[in-house]
């Protein structure tokens, strides 16, 4: 099974950071919206925005880092004075500091720390973040996963939980669709999502599905995806000619 070219958003550490999968390389092509990375829904800030990333386009991934002040939108009964909370946070912000800087190893560390701590939605989100950087995918599913759990609406961890089903080294497109389909429903007008979602639909044969969502990418705002329009149309018209081709072979027989 190959993969189409995606589009993938990726935070700025890690500029030469790709991965091959199906023949295609998994690298960002540019940088769109700073919004925050646990539930683009909710009014947690951003912690660093996302920058391009050197190499051939492919998915819109949302690997960004976000802190969350004291997390009360994740843990609405904590108070904002409690000791543990509040070192939870420092670790969580020097995490997102040692990534901006480029030490995956030291944030890992970090956010390791501000999880044992206190567990929530960012302080996983994030720890998945550098799991995935150093191509732990396991971990990093296991840390995307346990995010959701906490935070089930966040379009943003659905979306990089498909991602390492896409890379990981025993790729799972099944589970990848799901979870794009739950970030799609979550996030309808979201143009990153339809891309990578179509992406994957393309992928796997669905060629119809696959047209919709990249024509939903184009009208908010992907351009590239004109170009999957157009190559995606052919490969319908090549099958419908192909089986018109066959049904009359059938019938002169």
């Amino acid at each position: 099974m190959s993969f189409p070219y995606l589009l993938r958003k990726a935070p700025k550490i890690s500029p030469l950071f790709s991965r091959k999968f199906g023949g295609l390389y998994h690298s960002a092509l540019h940088s769109l919206s700073k919004r925050p990375l646990i539930s683009s829904r909710t009014p947690l800030p951003v912690a660093a925005k996302r920058e391009p990333l050197a190499g051939p386009s492919v998915f819109l991934w949302r690997l960004t880092p976000q802190y969350t002040g004291y997390a009360t939108s994740v843990t609405p009964h904590s108070s904002p004075i409690d000791p543990a909370e509040a070192e939870a946070l420092r670790c969580l912000e020097q995490g997102t500091a040692r990534l901006e800087e480029g030490d995956v190893h030291a944030a890992k560390s970090l956010y390791q720390r501000s999880v044992e701590i206190k567990r929530n939605a960012s302080s996983l989100f994030n720890l998945g973040v550098t799991h995935y950087h150093l191509k732990e995918f396991d971990e990093a599913i296991g840390a995307w996963k346990e995010s959701i759990a906490l935070q089930p609406s966040s379009p943003d961890a659905h979306t990089n939980l498909a991602s390492a089903y896409i890379i990981s080294p025993v790729p799972r497109p099944d589970l990848a669709l799901h979870h794009l389909e739950v970030a799609s429903s979550l996030c309808p007008e979201d143009p990153e999502i339809a891309f990578n979602h179509a992406a994957v639909l393309e992928a796997t044969g669905r060629l119809e599905e696959a047209l919709e969502k990249y024509k939903r990418a184009q009208k908010f705002g992907v351009e590239r995806a004109s170009v999957h329009i157009r190559n995606v149309s052919a490969k319908i018209l090549g099958k419908r000619m192909k089986d018109a081709d066959k049904s009359d072979l059938k019938n002169d027989d």
